[in-house]
Parts: structure tokens; sequence; C-alpha cells
């Protein structure tokens, strides 16, 4: 099966460009960037590399990679093909004789990028490799420094509207280089660029699917786990429900035990909806636990959102351990969590050691968690896959379609939607309010009459530690405000904000103060990821 390898410099957006190579129809392999280029990682189905892009400079901390990459050869002995993205590129440049500088002003979002196509002769590497660019286009930037020299071979085929190169290509190698992220969806024509490499130069035939990624998954979850019994702590999201229809899949059934904590920190009639959802999975052991108190009490008097995450993750392996006691499950078994790629990566924890943390996620960020994991305790059957990805997964699973297109919802839940400190009181005038927001979605359609919590990715309501002066009747009110956020994306990694009809918001905001006695104001979060995240903490 023909592969793409990709080195790992860090970037939040290296498994993206394996997400969407995998789109493609091609097996993608990702290794650190500065891993030893031995014959079984450059193996023979390897027929190109890509070289990520990263949060450091070449200048400065950033990793290189084995310099045999400049020698490699595939398996007919021809010049392996090179991509480099964003770092990638500068990387390249640097390695093999060019200048790379910081900015005096960094290159950051949309930038438009021109391309000279012209008088360059048919079916060579480079015009294969241009064949996937429009003259002129929108791409997606992120980087503090640029080329002022290129590498002695390098010439430059695309230039940014600021003036830099943005696009650049070996005139006797098949080696390219771009300045910006074709991978993220804010970049224009970003797949066909990608497939301009990946077929054109690559020459790669499509034998990858998500059925073979299941068959795949399955032989790795009977291999790993064999007999012992696994141990899933599911939310009811999306993410945990399609790990639990993997497990239950793959594995015996009476092995997989499933465990659900009400932490009080849940959306409305959570648990009714969780218990349905399991019992339609066909699980055989399902342990509710109800430790809402639990939670409040070690959540009293904390207000830094690093600090709450890692307190919940903490709470939840140490009742975990406690359940487990209970439940006498031999020192054999194994804990499996409905981690994702983003989840991993956002805490750091991607496939090199360059990568900088973003915010810590329960299950990844908690130092019980990393103990489990360096035990080699840990089963992440999703810790490859965005959230589209795992929603595609679902469905050859045969999760029901209600479970599969629920929006996704933090493990820590409601705590990242407090800002400040987090109390009964506080969870329960947010549940509320968040429950009305998404019932509006639920009925309410767009111009292109879809319901509203189709047509968007994640929404969700938000709590802020003020309180605004207003009227209500002939009385001076003074209540919470409430941030509301709605999101469009594919994958997590990047989001724009849906455009709302404005007379929708006015109306769900009515309902919501009228509803929710506390609250006093809403307020709609107009901001993109990036620069900021979907979630508020």
């Amino acid at each position: 099966m023909d592969k793409i390898l990709i080195l790992d410099f860090g970037s939040q957006t290296t498994q993206l460009i394996a997400r969407r190579i995998r789109d493609l129809g091609v097996y993608t392999e990702i290794v650190p960037g500065d891993a030893e280029l031995t014959d079984k990682i450059v193996s023979a189905d390897v027929k190109g590399i890509i070289l990520s892009g990263s949060p450091e400079s070449v200048n400065g901390t950033g990793a290189a990679p084995d310099k045999k990459i400049y020698n490699c050869t595939r398996a007919d002995g021809s010049t392996m093909p090179l991509l480099g993205i964003c770092y990638g590129l500068q990387r390249m440049t640097h390695d093999l004789g060019g200048k790379v500088e910081s900015l005096p002003h960094t290159e950051y979002g949309r930038i438009e990028v021109k391309t000279n196509k012209e008088a360059l002769p048919h079916q060579t590497h480079i015009s294969k490799f241009l064949d996937g660019f429009r003259v002129s286009f929108t791409a997606w930037m992120s980087h503090g420094d640029t080329l002022t020299q290129l590498a002695p071979g390098f010439k430059e085929h695309g230039t940014s509207v600021t003036g830099y190169p943005a696009v650049a290509a070996h005139e006797q190698k098949p080696w390219f280089g771009l300045q910006f992220h074709p991978e993220v969806t804010h970049c224009e024509n970003g797949d066909d660029i990608l497939c301009a490499f990946v077929f054109n130069v690559c020459g790669c035939e499509k034998s990858w699917s998500m059925e073979h990624y299941i068959e795949e998954l399955n032989t790795t979850l009977k291999e790993y786990a064999g007999n012992n019994p696994v141990l899933l702590l599911i939310s009811g999201g999306v993410d945990s429900t399609v790990a639990g229809a993997a497990l239950l899949k793959a594995l015996n059934p009476e092995q997989v035990y499933l465990m659900y904590m009400d932490t009080g920190l849940m959306r409305k009639n959570e648990t009714e909806n969780v218990s349905a959802i399991l019992e339609n999975l066909g699980a055989k052991n399902v342990h509710v636990i109800m430790c809402e108190n639990e939670f409040l009490s070690a959540l009293k008097g904390k207000t830094d959102p690093e600090e709450k995450r890692k307190t919940i993750g903490d709470l939840f392996i140490t009742i975990q351990e406690r359940e487990v006691a209970r439940l006498k499950l031999p020192d054999s078994y194994l804990l499996a969590q409905g981690t994702l790629y983003t989840d991993l990566i956002e805490s750091g924890k991607g496939v090199g050691k360059k990568a900088h943390v973003i915010k810590s996620h329960h299950n990844v960020g908690s130092p019980l968690v990393d103990a489990k994991r360096k035990a080699g305790k840990i089963i992440e059957p999703l810790d490859k896959l965005y959230k589209d990805e795992v929603r595609r997964l679902g469905r050859f699973l045969g999760v029901d379609e209600d479970a599969i297109c629920r929006h996704p919802f933090p493990g820590p839940g409601l705590a990242t939607r407090i800002l400040g400190e987090v109390t009964k009181t506080r969870c329960d005038i947010l549940r509320e309010a968040d429950a009305i927001f998404i019932e509006e979605l639920k009925k309410r359609k767009s111009p292109r009459e879809v319901f509203l919590y189709d047509e968007i990715w994640q929404a969700f309501a938000i709590l802020l530690p003020l309180r605004s002066v207003g009227v209500a009747g002939d009385e001076r009110k003074y209540g919470y405000v409430l941030a509301l956020r709605a999101i469009i994306s594919s994958d997590g990694m990047t989001a724009d904000v849906y455009p709302f009809e404005s007379h929708d918001l006015m109306e769900i905001s009515a309902r919501i103060t009228n509803s929710v006695k506390e609250i006093g104001r809403v307020i709609y979060d107009i901001s993109s990821k990036p620069p900021a995240t979907i979630e508020w903490e």
C-alpha cells in the first residue's frame, strides 16, 4: 500500500495534513521530525515525505530532520519527493544553504498568494506540482520567519501579497516548499495542492479507507487487550460513545466495562440520555456513579482554568480507581479513553516533543493519566482521528445517528464553561440556559432550510463571572452575563463563527433572559479559531 511519511516538528496541524491525505485515499504515517530515518521508517512503500510546520524557529531550538532525508531514494531508485510546509520549507532552506530571517511583521491568517505558472515545460516535476495551484488564491499563513535567500537549486514560483516567497521548487529534484498551510480549511484549493504532490509528483494510488482503518483497529485492540478487562470512562458524548462502540465491536462485550460519572457538571438530562445510548450499544457491564458533591467540593475556590482541568482529571481517576476496586477487576485491567488527536496535540502530546501546550485536557494532562500511559495501561482507539472522522467511524460501527450528531462536549463538562469558581448554583443556571439554546437550534432553520443544530458544528453557552444591571418589569435587576458560542468547522483545529440571522439571536436571547431569571444579559462570541480556542477555558 502506497504511503506518505510525515515528519512532525510540533505543528498544531500535523495530523490534519495526514487526515487530508487519508481523505484522498492514501495511507499516511507520522514520525517525530528528528527521528532517525531507518529503512524501517522509510520503507519501500513510502512514495513521498512531508516536513510539517512548527512553533519553533530554524534559527532557534527548532528540531532538524535526519540529514539522510536529502539523500533518500524510493524503491525504484528515484529521488524521494519532499514537501516542506511552513517551518518545513524553512528547515529545507536552512539545511540546504539558504537563509531564513525574522519578519518585521508576522504573516498570519488569510493572505493572498500569486503563482507563476507560465513558460513551464509540460510534464516536468514542477509543472505537475503547480497543476494544483490557481494563479491567485487565498492561503492560510502562520509564521514569523521568512526566506530571504532560497537554497541553491530552488526557484520561487509563488509570492504572498506582502512580497515574500510562498511557493518554491527545486529545479532538478522533486523537492517543494510552501510558506502556508494547505491542510487547513481556510486555504483555498488546499486539497488540490496536496493532490498535486501526492498523485502528480509521488504517483500514489488510492488504497486507504475507513473500512481499512476499522479492520486495523479491530486487530490492534484484540492484540493489545487480549482477554484482559477493559474499562472505559464514558460521558455519553460522541468521542467516548464511538470509543465504546469500537471496543464492543472488537472485543467480547463481557470484558468491556463502561463507567459513567454524574459529576454534576453535565448537560440537562445527561444521565438519562447516556443510559439509553449505552443500552442501544449492547453493553453488558454499565456502572453509573453519582458523584456531584465530590466534584463540586474539589472545585471549591478554584478559578484558574488549568487548575480546574487538572483537579477534575485527577478526581476522575481517583474515583475510577475506587470504583474499580469495588468491581474487583484484576490488576491487568486496561483503561480506555475517547481521546482524540486534537486533545493530544493541544496538550503538547503530539508525535514528537516540540508541540506547545495550548490547554490541558483532563484525559491527557493529568499526572495520574500520564502515569497510566507510561505504564502502558491505556487504550485510546481514537487518538489518530479528528472529530469528523470519529463520526464517520461511528456510522460504520452502527452507532445511532442522534448520538453521532451530538455537538462536542468537553470531558470536564460545564466547568470549562463557567468562568471563575464552579458552584452548584452556577451549574444549574448554565445548564438551563444551555438547554434552551440547544432546543432553539434544533427547531429553527437556516436560510438553506437546514436545522441550525445540524448546520452548526458546535454550540454552547458560557456563564461569565460578571453581573450587569438591567430592568425586569419596573424593577432593577442585577443578573449574570451569558455568552453564546456557535462555530462551523470540519475538524476542530480551525473554526469560523456561525453567521446567525439577527432575528434568531434576538429571539433566543429573549427566551433565555425571560426563562432563566438569574441571567440579565446575553452576548454572542464572534471570535474565530485561531486566534481564540473553541471553548473559553
